[in-house]
């Protein structure tokens, strides 16, 4: 019985470790999907706009700058800005690799595995789950503050309050409706949801424009320099606490990268839309903030209505009914966008095998996941009933922030990462003919070929995660690693340097001002480990070969973008890690428990990086496959080019094209 047992556990456990780093081999036509593809570059940047202005300029605006930062509530949300901006380039250039729903997951699953792919989807999950119930939450809370606080009152009557620490004061039905409501009128599909979306964003922005030219018309300049105060009247630490709240206000832009499998045009329209939405919402929020500090005292300000009351006590009471229709419309597009990736992150998981496979199936005539939306929209409006607006927007935070850090340490490790040698790239044949007048006529296709840019292709993809010549002083240390293997490892060491020195500069903050020298010593220290990554890293070739967007400044951005987010990451309460701790460890029972074992990478028994980084892409474009057409034509290996290129020996002799691989 315990030879069985042992065999038994045998067999779980083998090759556990194979199939936790195994990556997602991407299909031959990445544009093929079931979903519906009829999103434009317009569409998708009104969809990121509308999940991005919503509770966050009419909710923390007014707490921010009564609480936490004053006038200095503009830097928050500058500082907010630039970080959203780091994380959303690395999202912009997976979305020109990746043009698939599932956001961080699916990035995570091409690049690094299976196993953080899961733990990347499952607190995406609660990002937006928590997302759709804060924002109903907030719009509940709204809507009943111009009612002068009917609703609360009366369900407080009906069933009292719930006296526990960890629930909200009263059970919020209205957001409960709210949140069954739109997830009914997403269930008719993605274009209606878009126009529905594109008609309240543009509602709102004319409403943030009316906002902003009013609370300048009416500006003083004297709010922002009120006496002992000033500008800053909690300090510069109080804009950076501001800014780790306002970073709320700018989370919904993943969702673009939700969209690429229903966009028309994925490689183009999902980094412009990143980039356009992010930086207009940003301009939005400093001038919407600025108006309003300027327009009253930080100290007079309302945190429940921030807006409505400034115009109200300037006399312009017309000036509130058109900003509550804003904030309405506002908090609505918020909520849709939630709704709305929420759903196809299900899909995309279930559609791997990595959830159950019910969450995997579409509609045929709405061409919409039906049953996720249901469960998704349910699950959130369950927490919008029995959680108050403040814990959603902490235990929130800490999910978006690490898949963050994760697609940006991604962005890294697959500019590094080569294919692999044996790996071909055809190019289009000249004449069709058979086999033997192939053979025959190999030299003369090798002389009618362009030898400029496939040997161009050719090189830099082989040379991928190999030491730059100017570095070849590292080969001692680093000379025996695998190409790539190194860039891998100094990735994941700089991630857990960068946790050890936020936790430091957390716990001893004032021995390091005070210049104590053990605290000089150490930070010295960690601050050197952590260039050296940054210098092994870049000392590597990169590939960049198919790429229509790529990330500037590689690695240095995506390494900044980790380091503050795992900064804002350890200013989060204990609570709220301990209940994301309790989150994960529901998610490693359902992988361990029925996604290893179904996972469709498992059917394949190998994956690929060749889709995801070979020229081919770039040769054929985006769309159907054309290999049947290609089946007789010259290939080019990057075989010869590692042997001859790398090794630097002898380069010139090196033949580039192999006029033997006909008959491979």
């Amino acid at each position: 019985m315990p030879s069985v047992r042992r065999m038994i556990l045998g067999h779980v456990m083998s090759g556990l470790c194979s199939k936790m780093n195994r990556t997602k081999q991407l299909p031959a036509d990445l544009m093929e999907t079931p979903l519906n593809r009829c999103l434009n570059t317009f569409d998708i940047t009104l969809l990121g706009i509308g999940h991005m202005v919503g509770a966050g300029i009419y909710v923390l605006t007014g707490t921010v700058a009564r609480e936490m930062a004053g006038p200095g509530i503009v830097l928050s949300f500058i500082l907010a800005g630039m970080v959203s901006m780091l994380a959303a380039l690395c999202y912009a250039e997976f979305g020109t690799r990746v043009p698939k729903a599932g956001s961080a997951y699916v990035y995570t699953y091409v690049s690094i595995g299976e196993f953080w792919a899961f733990v990347i989807g499952w607190n995406i999950l609660l990002e937006h789950m928590l997302g759709a119930a804060s924002v109903a939450r907030a719009w509940s809370g709204y809507v009943d503050s111009m009612l002068g606080n009917i609703v609360a009152n009366t369900t407080m009557e009906i069933t009292g309050e719930m006296h526990e620490q960890l629930l909200a004061k009263y059970p919020d039905f209205l957001a409960f409706g709210v949140c069954m409501s739109y997830a009914i009128a997403l269930a008719t599909g993605v274009k209606a949801t878009a126009m529905i979306n594109s008609i309240l964003t543009t509602v709102n922005v004319i409403v943030m424009a009316l906002v902003v030219g009013l609370g300048f018309w009416y500006a003083d300049a004297g709010n922002w320099s009120l006496p002992e105060q000033g500008f800053l009247p909690y300090g510069f630490g109080g804009v950076l606490a501001g800014a780790a709240t306002c970073f709320y206000a700018f989370v919904g832009f993943d969702s673009i990268a939700t969209s690429g499998e229903e966009a028309k045009n994925p490689s183009v329209s999902i980094p412009l839309a990143t980039i356009l939405s992010l930086c207009a919402v940003t301009i939005g929020y400093v001038l919407v903030s600025a108006a309003l500090t300027l327009m009253i005292p930080y100290n007079e300000i309302n945190p429940a209505a921030a807006l409505p009351d400034a115009f109200g006590t300037r006399g312009i009471a017309w000036a509130k009914y058109a900003i509550s229709t804003g904030a309405i419309c506002g908090m609505t597009t918020t909520l849709l966008g939630s709704l709305f990736a929420l759903p196809r992150c299900l899909y995309a998981m279930a559609s791997d095998g990595l959830l159950f496979s019910c969450f995997g199936k579409v509609n045929t005539k709405t061409q919409v996941p039906l049953l996720n939306l249901a469960v998704s929209g349910l699950c959130s409006a369950l927490l919008a009933l029995l959680f108050d607006l403040e814990k959603l927007v902490e235990f929130m935070s800490i999910g978006t922030l690490m898949a963050y850090t994760i697609v940006s340490a991604s962005v890294i490790v697959l500019r590094y990462r080569p294919i692999a040698v044996e790996e071909t790239v055809h190019l289009a044949p000249d004449t069709p003919g058979t086999d033997e007048e192939e053979g025959a006529s190999s030299s003369s296709q090798s002389s009618a070929i362009d030898p400029s840019s496939p040997t161009s292709e050719m090189i830099e993809i082989a040379l991928a995660g190999r030491l730059r010549p100017q570095f070849r002083w590292l080969e001692p240390v680093l000379g025996r690693c695998e190409p790539g293997v190194a860039c891998s490892g100094a990735v994941l060491l700089f991630c857990v340097l960068s946790v050890a020195i936020c936790f430091q500069l957390q716990a001893s903050w004032d021995d390091l001002y005070n210049g104590v020298w053990w605290a000089l010593g150490l930070y010295g220290f960690l601050l050197f480990c952590l260039v050296a990554c940054i210098v092994v890293i870049s000392a590597h070739h990169q590939n960049t070969r198919g790429l229509q967007f790529k990330v500037p400044l590689v690695p240095y951005i995506p390494a900044l973008s980790i380091f503050c987010n795992i900064e804002l990451m350890v200013h989060l309460s204990f609570l709220t890690w301990l209940r994301f701790f309790i989150w994960l460890s529901i998610g490693m029972l359902v992988y361990f428990l029925y996604g290893i074992h179904n996972s469709k990478e498992g059917e394949l028994g190998v994956t690929s990086y060749s889709m995801l980084m070979s020229t081919q892409e770039a040769i054929r474009g985006w769309g159907a496959t054309h290999s049947a057409g290609l089946t007789g034509g010259t290939r080019v290996t990057v075989t010869k080019i590692v042997k001859g290129r790398v090794s630097r020996k002898s380069v010139d002799k090196q033949a580039i094209i192999d006029d033997d691989d006909d008959d491979s």
